[in-house]
């Protein structure tokens, strides 16, 4: 039953889709892959413009605990605003993806949406893993396990049981646990440009989450501090794209 408990708290999958992706008013592919183990998973690809400078990047977007894709498309219109290419994937159990989410299973889903930018002709030192809140801890894993442009950690957690502990205090979650996401014992292993994203106002993750990834990253690194609660990352979109321009300049990408 803990194990239940656990897992219900941490996903919220979303079966609906609430929009095509056809609202952005860009060319858009409906993809189709499977992850290693067999699981059938299910994405969009969004690429750049044909002339844009930025043309040869990719933002991988891991998204966060709850929805499905198709609750990311303002997410996905800020970042192509800057002239990369966006590849939003579900999660197995999560939009038009099959199978049920677990931890490895997620780590296992961004591996294959990886393998397909390869496919699709990008070099992976020009795939940039974005992830969003439980996301950052999946774009982490991803960093660990595959040569990357560059990690954006947006309104993540240090770890799952150190979020859990401040959600439910009266439960025991370091002894009882299971799930870990433990982006913040990763950051010192990676050597790769990092930006951290997060808001002072967020009501679900506090900001010391991302002060404390933040100092067990790397250099380079970057902190852009958002507007907003948990899910408005984009609320503020000059801002956020602004954040996000200065990251690609630190990558080296004008």
């Amino acid at each position: 039953m803990l194990r239940w408990f656990e897992h219900a708290q941490v996903y919220h999958p979303d079966r609906v889709m609430v929009a095509s992706g056809a609202e952005l008013k860009r060319p858009i592919e409906d993809v189709h892959f499977s992850a290693e183990d067999g699981v059938g998973l299910h994405g969009w690809f969004f690429p750049a413009k044909a002339d844009a400078t930025r043309a040869h990047l990719a933002a991988l977007i891991c998204h966060g605990n709850a929805g499905n894709i198709s609750h990311r498309l303002e997410l996905a219109d800020a970042l192509l605003e800057t002239g990369v290419s966006v590849f939003l994937f579900d999660y197995r159990g999560y939009g038009r993806s099959q199978g049920r989410p677990s931890e490895k299973g997620t780590y296992l889903d961004a591996q294959a949406a990886h393998r397909w930018l390869l496919k699709r002709g990008f070099a992976s030192c020009n795939i940039i893993a974005f992830g969003e809140s439980l996301g950052g801890g999946v774009a982490s894993e991803l960093a660990v396990r595959e040569p990357l442009a560059g990690l954006v950690l947006q309104g993540t957690f240090t770890c799952m049981p150190d979020i859990g502990a401040e959600l439910f205090p009266w439960l025991p979650v370091r002894l009882i646990g299971s799930i870990q996401y433990d982006t913040c014992s990763r950051l010192p292993r990676l050597k790769l440009p990092v930006m951290i994203m997060h808001s002072r106002t967020d009501g679900l993750i506090g900001f010391h989450h991302a002060e404390k990834n933040f100092a067990r990253a790397n250099e380079p690194k970057l902190f852009v501090e958002l507007s907003g609660d948990h899910n408005d990352a984009v609320v503020e979109r000059t801002q956020f794209i602004a954040g996000f321009e200065k990251f690609l300049a630190m990558m080296g990408s004008k």
